[in-house]
């Protein structure tokens, strides 16, 4: 049985992007695996100018680690002020945290390391069923 492994930063647009480039973000899971709690999955998000919609926010009945590995974004928890997100900025959303994406960069990738801890079904995603 081989291990998995990959590149993060693999198959990314190249250099400038025009404003919203892809019409939605794309959501690449890398790994997950059961457990009795629930599910642990590992996913990478690809971002180019993308946001929620407005008055959406995830609420989500699992714990979330948020990474950004490239690019810049701005996250904003309910009842806080928006945050902002560039490589190396990491955050832990609790389960039942209302939180929405409210901008990310639209002239580079902006890619995002999501680990979903306890996850009993896969997350909605806007521009595929509903966005991250």
């Amino acid at each position: 049985m081989s291990v998995p492994a990959g590149n993060l930063l693999a198959g990314l647009p190249s250099g400038a992007l025009p404003a919203r480039s892809l019409p939605d973000e794309i959501f690449t899971t890398l790994a997950e695996t059961a457990a009795s709690s629930g599910t642990v999955r590992i996913e990478r998000i690809l971002s180019t100018g993308q946001a929620s919609p407005d008055g959406f926010w995830y609420d989500q009945g699992w714990d979330e680690f948020v990474l950004v590995v490239q690019g810049a974004a701005r996250l904003q928890i309910e009842g806080e002020a928006e945050r902002a997100l560039g490589p190396g900025d990491w955050m832990m959303i609790p389960a039942r945290r209302r939180h929405r994406v409210a901008w990310t960069d639209p002239a580079a990738p902006t890619v995002w390391l999501a680990v979903h801890i306890g996850a009993q079904k896969p997350p909605q995603k806007i521009g595929q069923g509903e966005t991250a």
